[in-house]
């Protein structure tokens, strides 16, 4: 994806841009690469596949909800900010939350926020389990991007969801997953309000977004300690 097939295909997801927000990609970009060569982020180091593959992938979610009409995004699992930081460029009124595990990733999303100026934007080192403990009913929008099974995704980061709100899956092929995770929504008061799959487009793979809205409260037993959640998921 050239960086004209990017624009134009941001523009048929609605989403209205200044150059100022394509020069803090491009550097998000030079960024990514050369801190790639310290520590891992990405697999994916060629520029137009990294403008499919992250940045327009990540954009992908205005498909399933307007984002204009949300205030809080929290992005657990963040990674090299896939799609929290791509997320926050092109939507600056949204207070987003980067979370991930690794010091060293989170090392390098400051240095971006720095670099590219990103204001009202957080970024936490920490579990995702533990950090939504301390977290709970705050945020408008949850998202993950492939980090763990469904149920896994739905026992952390539905707590965090006010309710009312919305925690969005993003996937590859979740039908199996989706099944899997029944009892995991019944528990959680989590409802499935929407499922798009998609092609990604340039023969990249399929994709899967699944809205689920927060019902009512969830039990405060969750979500329960990762070793748990992992033996045994809802």
């Amino acid at each position: 994806m050239s960086i004209e097939e990017f624009e134009n295909a941001i523009r048929e997801l609605g989403i209205y841009y200044k150059e100022e927000q394509l020069k803090q990609l491009e550097r998000y970009y030079q960024l990514l690469i050369e801190w790639n060569q310290k520590i891992n982020l990405t697999t994916i180091i060629e520029k137009e596949q990294v403008y499919l593959k992250h940045f327009y992938d990540s954009l992908t979610l205005t498909k399933i909800i307007n984002l204009e009409e949300n205030e809080t995004f929290c992005d657990m699992g963040t990674g090299a900010g896939f799609p929290g930081i791509v997320i926050k460029i092109f939507y600056p009124k949204l207070h987003v939350t980067l979370v991930d595990s690794l010091e060293k990733r989170t090392k390098f999303l400051k240095t971006i926020i720095e670099e590219l100026e990103l204001e009202n934007i957080d970024v936490y080192h920490a579990r995702a389990e533990e950090f939504a403990c301390n977290h709970r009913g705050k945020y408008d929008i949850v998202t993950a991007r492939a980090v763990a099974h469904l149920s896994v995704l739905l026992e952390i980061g539905i707590p965090m969801v006010k309710v009312g709100k919305y925690l969005i899956a993003m996937k590859g092929n979740i039908e199996e997953e989706l099944l899997e995770s029944k009892n995991a929504q019944e528990i959680l008061n989590a409802k499935l309000e929407k499922k798009l799959h998609f092609d990604l487009s340039f023969y990249a793979g399929n994709r899967s977004l699944l809205l689920f809205q927060k019902v009512k409260e969830t039990n405060i037993k969750y979500p329960r300690r990762y070793s748990e959640i992992k033996k045994n998921r809802l």
